[in-house]
């Protein structure tokens, strides 16, 4: 009997051995994720990151730059991988990063992603609802902050993609002349229209989903989405740009990982994961707004993930299950 038991032990053992050293199919391999310099994108990076640990993967320092830059760093190989690139509003950053010849778009990792125009709700309940009514001067006057004339809009930063379309609606529109894009720090921009908002002053602001803005300024209560007369994107881009019912202009987006090919050819488990990841975007927008609200250490955002994980446990542990059967 105890010779059948020791047996029974030592088959179990073995059998076991190959299970427990796929759990880290990562284990040995550095990888180098880019990330932008918005703090409110770190949550669904570090879920990812905690992810590739899990898997056995060291994960670098990530390099932090601007989002062009960002898809430029992938495309040379300075980096394996960028976790928030937009599928459509990055399309030119993807093609002048290398395209599909060195990038691949893995994923989705969040769905429903919308851009475009808002206005104050008292404004908005005068009749101003389009984005060309603008052009008119008087009614560009409303929004005008500055005394030049013009409607101050709040804008897109360099380099994020969002400014090419905004640039390329004030030309389509006949904008050009009666509304000014203001870029530059684009929190202290929201910053001063948020104050005008509370001094009972118009605003005319641009902002994304999931982003910490419409939690300040609430869609439907404070503030309300603006259409365009018709769509009109750069380089002749089609796409779905209707939102509850209202052409914004912009494209209904979904976050992709970007990765380089030669990267996911190597590494099977972590090209697994990052195609079968999946994070809510309503998730995104309550973390976004734990931020906000003042909790935005890195300590902060660690703790953030970790509880997101821990509700989400059952889909986390499919995912690493997924990669790690991609491995074997």
């Amino acid at each position: 009997m105890l010779k059948y038991t020791t047996m029974t032990a030592i088959a179990l053992a073995l059998a076991a051995g190959p299970a427990l050293a796929n759990d880290t199919p990562g284990e040995g391999v550095t990888v180098r994720p880019v990330v932008g310099l918005i703090a409110e994108e770190y949550f669904q990076s570090r879920i990812l990151f905690r992810a590739l640990e899990d898997l056995g993967y060291t994960v670098a320092e990530p390099l932090q730059t601007e989002i062009q830059t960002a898809h430029l760093a992938v495309g040379t190989g300075d980096a394996d991988f960028y976790p928030i690139h937009w599928g459509t509003l990055h399309e030119a950053f993807f093609q002048e990063s290398g395209g599909d010849d060195v990038l691949e778009r893995v994923g989705p990792l969040v769905e429903g992603l919308v851009q475009g125009y808002l206005i104050d709700k008292a404004t908005y309940d005068t009749g101003i609802h389009d984005l060309s009514q603008l052009a008119d001067p008087a009614v560009a006057a409303l929004f005008d902050a500055n005394g030049d004339g013009t409607a101050d809009l709040a804008g897109c930063v360099p380099g994020w993609g969002c400014e090419r379309v905004i640039e390329h609606h004030l030309d389509e529109y006949g904008l050009r002349d009666t509304v000014t894009h203001n870029q530059g720090a684009y929190n202290a921009l929201m910053a001063d229209a948020i104050a005008r908002h509370e001094n009972g002053e118009p605003i005319l602001y641009f902002t994304w989903t999931p982003y910490w803005v419409s939690g300040a300024l609430v869609p439907g209560t404070d503030v309300e989405w603006i259409s365009v007369p018709y769509t009109s994107l750069p380089d002749g881009v089609e796409a779905d740009t209707t939102f509850n019912g209202t052409n914004i202009g912009f494209a209904v987006d979904t976050m992709y990982t970007l990765a380089r090919d030669e990267f996911l050819a190597a590494n099977p488990a972590a090209a697994t994961l990052l195609s079968v990841a999946r994070i809510d975007i309503n998730d995104i927008s309550a973390q976004n707004l734990l931020m906000s609200n003042g909790e935005d250490s890195s300590e902060d955002i660690d703790r953030h993930v970790s509880e997101w994980i821990a509700a989400h446990q059952a889909d986390y542990d499919s995912w690493l299950a997924e990669a790690r059967a991609a491995a074997e």
